[in-house]
This record gives structure tokens, sequence and C-alpha cells, in this order.
């Protein structure tokens, strides 16, 4: 394994850590020469053969996943929106827009 001091490592870094990447080899880092630190390559990580089918397992189906959630009358989308009111304010959505124009009069 080479080893290299500390004042070479932090001059050099990047062009360190691509030789590791590189080949594959660690580099020890020392300090007055005692050890530091070891720079050593990342394992490749496995792929998988196809994308297709590598979640199965991982989730499970409990209760009835077709089934309504609850009746119509739970979800305000289904409520008449103009006779609501909405943060304390009746609903304004059919009410005719006031232009500047009309504002002006």
């Amino acid at each position: 394994m080479k080893e290299i001091g500390i004042s070479e490592f932090r001059a050099k870094y990047s062009a360190i850590f691509e030789q590791v990447r590189k080949t594959r080899q660690p580099i020890r880092v020392t300090h007055l020469r005692k050890p530091l630190a070891e720079i050593v390559p990342v394992a490749r990580a496995k792929r998988a053969a196809s994308w297709l089918g590598c979640m199965v397992g991982m989730a499970h189906i409990i209760g009835d996943i077709v089934g309504p959630t609850g009746s119509l009358s739970d979800w305000n989308a289904a409520a008449d929106v103009d006779e609501k009111e909405i943060g304390g304010k009746k609903s304004r959505r059919n009410s005719p827009r006031k232009s500047k124009a009309y504002l002006r009069r």
C-alpha cells in the first residue's frame, strides 16, 4: 500500500482520489509517519438484471384497495361551493367580476 504525508495529501487530494478510483488500490495518509487515514475505493454496487420486478416483496396490501374509502358526502368537493361559506366569507364563484372600468363609474 502506498503511503503519503498529510501535507502532500492536502496539496494533491483531488488527483489522489482520482488515482484511487482508477487503480482501485488504497492509499494510506500519514502524519509524522503514523497512519492517519486510508483512502479506499468504494465497493461497486451490484446492478439488478432488470428493473422489472425489483420491488417484489417490498410492499404488503392490507384491506380492500378497490372499494371506496368513504361516502361521497365526506368530501368537500361534492358540496355546493356557492352556498358554502369559505373562510368566513360567502363564495363569489358566480358573482360578476368588478373590472377597473366598472369601478370608475
